[in-house]
């Protein structure tokens, strides 16, 4: 906010009109605050939220923490990333540094038109639909061999961050990627350079995905942001194509990369409305998770299946406060697309709220492509209404598991030509499914204990030999561990424990295995809490190359970079290099904001 006064001070002066000098300043903090804040941080002693006088001590980075990966990321999440900044420094006094982009001095000089003939890509939360998370050898262009070669060729800073939870994409010798703050870029692949930049309206955690433009030869990009809102970007300019907003519900988000395929876009929905209903007073709970279809042209809705009925009024609480039910039963992670069956999976996550769990949830849906209709649905773990923490007065006496599954479907064709779905959960289970027998199970097969952070948490992998399960089980006292399990029977083929740990100790310093690994042949790629990145052979598991982020880079925007905690999100390798993101500042993670790009000379 001071630097806003201090620019049109001067604007002013030089005689520039009231109306531009407004549109300059950017957002107004304390008009936002008194629209989006005050409500809770109003000094009332019913309150528990800190008053303002409170908020007035901290500094402007600390308040961001908190809107973005803190306890008001909700809140945030409703904010775009210029908002978010103006609040923090409206409400601490004091400007934050660089600015909302972080471009610096990073600006291409050219932005030649996007060439993809071959070129190889990685176009999405996997190389393919199917989200197995293999990258076959002509695409990847690393092997085994190369990896004693590969090292760092750049490194990007994103602003305002703590964590970097954006999986990058890579089209057309372009990467797209999402940030904390809103931010959307296309760098040059080679050099990390700015060639556009699109700021969405909320944070944006989704892989962008790459694809045509239907009626159109044109490329189009389509992401999710932490307001409920889907866009499509033109991929030369980043021009705005068209941006739907896809649920009302105040925290429902777009968590899930959006998959595309055959012109439709289908989009998965999940909320943070567990998050709002510790809050004392909060009505819990009327979020209902839903998969969407879009027209990839146009933004249209072609059809939208929710995945637990109406919320009903339920009564009230001790306190008075209604309750309501059933609600929940998000979904999380990227639709499979089945083309030999014209379904769509989607994984679930919990009941929120009722007298008993919705039978959708912890559980695989199919859905019919064109119509939204659901085919069947396969539930795996019963009872779990998990709405808010224990003792928290929206809390039944018994809270659920929080067995989410936060990882995508994969479907994969075994050596004998029968197809399987694989599915992994925060129960530490995985599973193998019979796709033409209504998600029958086959095999399942117990990795890790579990917990509400995993078991098994943002992803595996697979390809025809072997289920790749990467084990998170953070708050227990041996986290970490990775599993190969042999497709066609469930069975073990090798376990590698936890390595020494790379960090140096204290806080979000562990072995837990969270983000999604990714499969070269021959080589599994796995990111850990403990801030580095392993390379294990597939053949009994064997880490053959490790890279440590846990340190400050020099960057080609000029931002103050760390790696840190890899969740979420795993490496994309294509073209002869490897994209990472590092430092995930939440869930017992440590916080970092950089993206890498290694190459094999």
């Amino acid at each position: 906010m001071i630097r806003r006064l201090r620019v049109a001070t001067l604007m002013v002066g030089l005689g520039v009109s009231v109306a531009a000098v407004a549109a300059a300043q950017g957002p107004d903090g304390a008009a936002l605050f008194e629209r989006e804040c005050v409500r809770c941080h109003n000094g009332a002693a019913e309150s528990r939220a800190p008053a303002v006088d409170v908020l007035r001590r901290r500094s402007p980075e600390a308040i961001l923490a908190s809107l973005t990966a803190g306890s008001m990321r909700p809140q945030g999440g409703r904010l775009d990333g210029a908002e978010r900044r103006a609040v923090a420094e409206y409400l601490s006094g004091r400007a934050l540094g660089g600015d909302v982009s972080g471009i610096g001095n990073a600006r291409c000089r050219v932005n030649p038109p996007l060439a993809l003939a071959g070129k190889p890509m990685w176009a999405g939360w996997s190389s393919a639909s199917t989200n197995t998370r293999f990258q076959p050898a002509p695409q990847a262009g690393v092997t085994a061999a190369d990896l004693p070669k590969l090292t760092l060729k750049w490194a990007f800073g994103f602003p305002d961050a703590t964590s970097a939870w954006s999986q990058p994409t890579v089209a057309g010798g372009r990467l797209f990627v999402g940030s904390q703050n809103g931010t959307v870029y296309a760098l040059d692949v080679q050099t990390g350079c700015v060639l556009w930049t699109y700021t969405a309206a909320g944070g944006v955690r989704t892989a962008p995905t790459f694809g045509s433009r239907p009626g159109s030869s044109a490329h189009a990009l389509y992401f999710g942001d932490t307001g409920a809102n889907v866009y499509a970007v033109d991929a030369d300019s980043g021009e705005l194509l068209w941006k739907r907003r896809v649920d009302g519900h105040p925290f429902a988000r777009v968590t899930g990369t959006p998959t595309l395929h055959d012109g439709r876009l289908y989009v998965p929905i999940s909320s943070l409305e567990e998050t709002a209903a510790n809050q004392p007073g909060y009505e819990c709970c009327t979020f209902r998770g839903s998969l969407m279809a879009l027209n990839a042209r146009t933004g249209d809705v072609l059809w939208q299946t929710y995945t637990v009925g109406l919320p009903q009024v339920m009564g009230t609480n001790a306190a008075g406060t209604t309750l309501h039910g059933p609600s929940g039963v998000g979904i999380w992670s990227a639709p499979t697309i089945d083309v030999k069956r014209r379904i769509v999976y989607a994984a679930t996550g919990n009941t929120y709220s009722g007298t008993a769990a919705a039978p959708t949830s912890d559980a695989i849906m199919a859905f019919d492509l064109a119509t939204g209709v659901v085919k069947w649905t396969r539930q795996l773990t019963a009872g779990d209404i998990f709405g808010c923490r224990a003792g928290a007065p929206n809390c039944l006496e018994k809270v659920g598991p929080d067995f989410d599954f936060g990882t995508p479907v994969m479907l994969t064709t075994l050596a004998d030509g029968r197809d399987l779905l694989v599915v992994a959960q925060k129960s530490g289970m995985a599973y193998a499914l019979d796709p033409d027998r209504e998600g029958r199970v086959l095999w399942e097969y117990r990795a890790g204990q579990g917990s509400i952070w995993g078991g098994i948490q943002w992803g595996a992998a697979v390809d025809r030999e072997f289920a790749y399960l990467p084990v998170s089980d953070i708050r227990l006292d041996t986290p970490g561990g990775l599993h190969a399990v042999k497709l066609a029977t469930g069975e073990r083929a090798w376990y590698h424990a936890p390595p020494p740990l790379a960090c140096g100790g204290g806080a979000g310093c562990s072995a837990a295995l969270i983000s999604a690994p990714s499969l070269i042949p021959g080589v599994l790629f796995s990111g850990s809490n403990d801030g580095a990145l392993r390379a294990h052979s597939t053949t009994d598991g064997t880490v053959i190359w490790e890279f440590d982020t846990n340190r400050e880079f020099l960057t080609v925007n000029g931002v103050r970079a760390t790696g840190g905690s890899i969740q979420g999100p795993g490496p994309t390798i294509v073209g002869g290099m490897l994209f990472l993101n590092a430092g995930y500042g939440d869930h017992m993670g440590r916080a970092g904001n950089v993206l890498l790009a290694l190459e094999v000379p």
